[in-house]
């Protein structure tokens, strides 16, 4: 979480996001790169979503990088909350 500094203390937001996402997006750029959004009002930068970037092997993942974003990506939706 060096490069995104914004990020510091925001380990629960993460785990929420993962846990309990908005919505779950295969990348643009690999199908074992899953993106989990969640949305909140307030965070250290205004109304953002949590992005947490996920890479899929063996059946497993691990967290590449997570950053707020104002918005979702483009990619196949895999999964979306329902209202």
């Amino acid at each position: 979480m060096l490069s995104h500094p914004e990020m510091c203390r925001q380990r629960l937001k993460i785990k929420d996001c993962l846990v309990n996402p908005d919505e779950i997006r295969e990348s643009e750029r690999s199908s074992k790169i899953w993106l989990f959004y969640k949305l909140y009002q307030k965070t250290p930068v205004t109304t953002k979503y949590v992005l947490v970037v996920v890479r899929i092997m063996n059946g497993e993942g691990f967290i590449v990088t997570a950053f707020f974003t104002d918005k979702i990506k483009k990619g196949e939706l895999i999964w979306r909350k329902s209202q």
